[in-house]
């Protein structure tokens, strides 16, 4: 079930001015799961920077590349780690479902949504600048690693050392490389392998 609310696109450059910004009113986690609870939410969106975000949709490059990543994932990061595909993490005043992550324990250990992770995906064909604006994000949570998988250039952005909500550390890996966890050290990616036979 859906708000039933049409964006009106006549309004959107009003939202860039500072007055309108200054007294907009975010919506916090707790009215998130609110509206999630009582079926208002609309179903492809996610709540980033206390502001409900529609999910864009996925080329068969994105799914391709996601679905390797997880398996890769699932594969290598071990029994004492829960490796999760488009699922929520509960952060400060967002509520993101990336491509995958890896939180540390178990399954049953959670009642509740992840509020850090070892490690998170993201899956990038076109939206390479919304991917890396949520590198903040996820630095200013505790996340220890952030990849995003840039299915255009063919590598995978690497951030870490997460320290004063920014990450200190950035590589790019290219195809003929080796990316080496460094939040699940049984976890590598061979860039060729995981771009073989995809086209950008």
């Amino acid at each position: 079930m859906s708000l039933g609310l049409e964006l009106d696109l006549t309004m959107v450059p009003i939202l860039s001015q500072p007055g309108f910004q200054q007294r907009a009113m975010p919506l916090s986690i707790k009215a998130w799961h609110q509206m999630i609870a009582t079926g208002l939410a609309p179903a492809r969106a996610e709540l980033i920077r206390g502001v409900i975000v529609e999910k864009m949709s996925k080329s068969i490059i994105h799914t391709k590349l996601a679905a390797r990543i997880f398996a890769l994932l699932q594969k290598l990061a071990g029994a004492q780690v829960w490796v999760r595909k488009e699922d929520p993490l509960t952060l400060t005043d967002s509520e993101p479902e990336p491509d995958a992550s890896v939180v540390a324990g178990r399954e049953e250990d959670f009642q509740s949504h992840p509020t850090t992770a070892l490690l998170v995906v993201e899956v990038s064909v076109s939206s390479l600048n919304e991917d890396r604006e949520m590198a903040d994000l996820y630095a200013e949570n505790g996340v220890v690693e952030y990849w995003i998988v840039n299915g255009q250039e063919r590598c995978i952005e690497c951030y870490r050392d997460p320290s004063a909500g920014r990450y200190q550390t950035l590589l790019r890996i290219t195809e003929g490389s080796l990316l080496q966890s460094t939040a699940l050290p049984a976890v590598s990616v061979d860039i060729a392998e995981l771009f073989a036979g995809i086209g950008a």
